[in-house]
């Protein structure tokens, strides 16, 4: 098993940068760190740093050379491009991974704050 997915030019590898970050580019960092913790081949590359991936790869040339940029991002799972123009979804991560989708959701610690009294630390 083998996942690719080709992202459109990004100020960084993960899109995850910036004052305004993309909720979905944070799931989609976060999901391919979970599968790649598992074991799972899963490469990303970004249209302004691997631009040799996009040249190297037909498929994402004859996709590129129809649609232009507006196709990315693109996912190839075993060769095959399963995913145009969208982020897979967790459950299609899980489906081409055989994982559990349950096992890719990230926990994300409470903001709320409890057992400290900032008052208390005033002298």
């Amino acid at each position: 098993m083998k996942i690719d997915i080709f992202d459109p030019a990004m100020c960084c590898a993960t899109g995850v940068c910036g004052p305004s970050v993309d909720p979905v580019l944070t799931r989609v960092a976060n999901t391919i760190f979970l599968l790649e913790k598992r074991g799972i081949d899963i490469h990303r590359y970004n249209l302004t740093n691997d631009t040799e991936a996009f040249i190297s790869n037909t498929t994402i040339q004859k996709l590129l050379d129809e649609k232009g940029s507006d196709a990315l991002p693109a996912t190839i799972v075993d060769g095959e491009l399963v995913k145009e123009g969208t982020y897979p979804t967790n459950e299609e991560f899980a489906r081409w991974s055989n994982v559990n989708e349950k096992d890719l959701i990230v926990e994300t610690p409470s903001s709320k704050t409890t057992g400290i009294d900032l008052n208390s630390l005033k002298k």
